[in-house]
């Protein structure tokens, strides 16, 4: 069995929100305000000779999930759409409600269900002690890894207590 060493120096933690952020628009608000105010003091930096802003968006991830149901309203079908930004997310979901191919190779009515859709996105930060750490935000949990100072934790953690749609 292959194992899985930990290695000296970096950690990670866990944050699991007591509610799902009810939205995307919510949750595309809580991103675009951390990258754009930039709460948790990350300094840019300068990576492969390329100027790196203090906070930096690695990968988005949005998923859209759909069911389908015959005239008697019984489920006989379901979907998911993955994108990688919120426009597509949006604009995906219009498309795959008005694909008429789609509908009738279900043989039923699409129905878009937006409290089992999925978001995530992936934030690179370096602190101003030249730290580099990743801070990952889904739609019911907070992951900070590769941070070895705990202030680091502690200021993510003082952060997100000032966001309600985080606690």
């Amino acid at each position: 069995m292959t194992q899985f060493r930990k290695r000296a120096g970096t950690m990670s933690a866990v944050h699991r929100l007591k509610r799902a952020v009810p939205d995307i628009a919510t949750f595309d608000g809580i991103i675009r305000s951390l990258v754009l105010k930039n709460p948790l003091g990350c300094v840019s930096h300068w990576i492969a000779l390329k100027h790196q802003p203090p906070i930096g968006i690695v990968r988005e991830m949005y998923t859209a999930k759909f069911v389908y149901t015959d005239t008697a309203g019984k489920r006989i079908g379901s979907g998911s759409e993955v994108y990688h930004s919120v426009e597509g997310y949006n604009t995906g979901i219009s498309a795959v409600i008005s694909n008429m191919a789609n509908r009738a190779a279900h043989g039923g009515k699409v129905r878009h269900t937006p409290d089992a859709d999925l978001f995530s996105v992936t934030l690179k930060c370096q602190d101003t002690g030249g730290e580099l750490y990743y801070l990952s935000i889904a739609r019911d949990r907070m992951t900070l890894s590769s941070y070895r100072d705990d202030a680091i934790r502690t200021r993510v953690s003082e952060w997100t207590d000032t966001v309600p749609a985080l606690a």
